[in-house]
């Protein structure tokens, strides 16, 4: 009997790893090399984009009936100011999705020596990902590039796709180029790629697909946890974080690192807690920052939850809602952890 969602992961899979791929030239070629594109448009917009056209390419040809909640639209591409930039991206996203199949690939997806797509097609692909979301159905999250500022950096970014089935998550990949294989050795080889399947556990491997093995959260002692927070404190509260952190009496410093990265260091267990708390009250998280690390935590043995211990809300559109605040951790420690969240927050109004 096949498992189900079999066929979207073997896509999803392949997908990601093309998309990082594209992602990996642009930095080398663009970044790295400090070659900067005319009108002002930063390497970033173009990977953004090309990643995007890729992903969505894939899936309208191997699920033309779901629909897409992604990051981008092509209104500023059809303008006549945003032809060179087009263009760029349409001989990136046509590199990637025409290069040799690799493994577990198939050619019906619209890949493969010999698929070029027009410039009208990558917009229409792009286009895909305005789907307004909701809670019934399938549809797909993309985030094409997770962590632009990792990214710049060289550092950690993350390639993320998911699918969602009536409000719950059901497969998520996330592609890290730029993270170690094994976290023990930072100098190992780089490129990991991460998935999850509801009810079918957590995987981790090389970005070529080969080496799967799963992966599980360990048991973390008090005196050993550590936070896994993003680098930047516009992104995330810091302030907030290590209040939390003194409620628990936490010895360990924080790992900090752009990107649903820290999902897949949670879910192998290079760190013990993941926690968000937004610094701007007007911002909504959006689903594709965490629909696919959700489920990896939660298949890696985890519980990913918000401030108020209340499941995240897939359903309520291209955000996530009434969900305040972000906490993922193991099983064994989170009561503990959302407690001391909880006394934070307590700590935070009285001082106001």
């Amino acid at each position: 009997m096949s498992l189900a969602f079999a066929a979207e992961k073997q896509l999803a899979v392949s997908a990601v790893r093309r998309a990082c791929n594209l992602t990996s030239s642009v930095f080398n070629r663009l970044v790295k090399s400090e070659t900067v594109v005319k009108n002002d448009k930063s390497p970033v917009t173009v990977a953004d984009f090309s990643a995007q056209a890729v992903i969505s390419s894939m899936l309208g040809k191997a699920f033309p009936g779901d629909p897409i909640v992604g990051e981008e639209d092509s209104a500023d591409l059809r303008l006549e100011s945003g032809k060179e930039l087009l263009d760029r991206i349409v001989a990136l996203s046509n590199e990637a999705l025409t290069a040799d199949l690799g493994l577990g690939e198939n050619a019906d997806w619209g890949i493969g020596p010999g698929n070029n797509r027009t410039a009208e097609e990558i917009m229409d692909a792009i286009d895909r990902g305005n789907y307004a979301g909701g809670k019934t159905g399938r549809m797909w999250t993309i985030d094409p590039i997770d962590g632009t500022k990792g990214f710049l950096r060289g550092e950690q970014y993350a390639v993320c796709l998911s699918l969602i089935v009536d409000a719950s998550v059901q497969l998520g990949v996330i592609g890290c180029p730029n993270l170690p294989i094994d976290a023990a050795s930072p100098n190992s080889p780089k490129g990991c790629i991460f998935v999850a399947v509801r009810g079918q556990g957590a995987q981790q491997m090389a970005l070529s697909g080969a080496d799967p093995r799963p992966i599980s959260i360990p048991a973390f002692s008090m005196d050993q946890l550590n936070f896994l927070e993003s680098v930047e404190s516009a992104h995330a509260s810091h302030s907030f974080h290590d209040l939390v952190a003194r409620n628990l009496a936490l010895k360990a410093p924080p790992t900090r690192m752009d990107s649903q990265a820290k999902y897949c260091a949670l879910a192998r267990g290079d760190g013990g807690v993941y926690i968000r708390m937004l610094t701007s009250s007007s911002y909504k998280e959006k689903i594709w920052d965490h629909a696919p690390g959700s489920v990896l935590v939660e298949e890696a043995g985890g519980v990913i939850s918000d401030f108020n211990g209340k499941p995240l809300d897939f359903g309520a559109g291209r955000s996530l809602g009434d969900n305040f605040g972000i906490l993922a951790t193991g099983k064994d420690v989170y009561p503990k952890v959302l407690e001391a969240v909880q006394r934070a927050l307590s700590e935070r109004k009285a001082n106001i």
